[in-house]
């Protein structure tokens, strides 16, 4: 992880709010993998996806930090700095 980063020091483990991406459920479309929003719970579809909701969420938000939502993934990642952190602790 870059020490540069401390956007990771100020979230807190969340395990997601939903079992799926949050606007993919509403809509009916599908996404290719999670990831949940380290900062509100927020899960969203990754940038593989169609929608790529992670992002958006970021974009409109501003929430800087996510964590794969994958079996078996640790990893998390700041938009802002474009750092990697692995492991990231699950709530």
């Amino acid at each position: 992880m870059n020490d540069d980063c401390q956007h990771f020091h100020e979230v807190t483990p969340k395990k997601g709010n939903t079992a799926g991406c949050e606007e993919c459920l509403k809509t009916g479309d599908s996404w290719v993998h999670l990831r949940v929003c380290l900062v509100c719970g927020h899960t969203g579809c990754c940038d593989d996806s169609t929608n790529r909701h992670a992002t958006r969420h970021y974009h409109a938000t501003g929430h800087p930090v996510i964590r794969s939502k994958e079996p078996g993934e640790t990893w998390g990642w700041c938009y802002v700095d474009q750092v990697v952190k692995d492991p990231v602790q699950d709530a």
